[in-house]
């Protein structure tokens, strides 16, 4: 089993309250991958919050899709995990995109896999 601490550093979009990604930890079991994504973002409740991230391809295909189902008003930052992603043979780089309930998805951030 293989195990990568990604320190995260990108751009912000221009959103007004984008979720941003703090950590990604990527684990490798078997021939799938477990990502523990934490996500900080000023969750107002129900009508603004942090609903979601993905896993990419450098070419922009979803591998994997973590939806949150409810806002984290009081958990931040905050981790959540998505298991059995697939990534395709010779891939050494993926992408994390967060996705908000006003603002949509925030920019990508690339991470190398071991």
């Amino acid at each position: 089993m293989k195990h990568l601490l990604i320190p995260l550093l990108f751009a912000s979009p221009a959103l007004a309250d984008p979720p941003a990604i703090d950590k990604v930890i990527a684990t490798q079991t078997g021939t799938t991958w477990r990502f523990d994504v934490t996500i900080s973002h000023p969750d107002t409740g129900w009508d603004h919050y942090a609903d979601g991230w993905r896993v990419l391809d450098m070419q922009g295909n979803e591998l994997g899709l973590r939806v949150l189902f409810h806002p984290h008003v009081e958990e931040q930052p905050f981790t959540r995990s998505l298991s059995g992603v697939a990534i395709p043979d010779g891939t050494r780089q993926v992408q994390i995109e967060a996705r908000c309930s006003v603002d949509g998805w925030s920019t990508k951030t690339s991470v190398t896999l071991p």
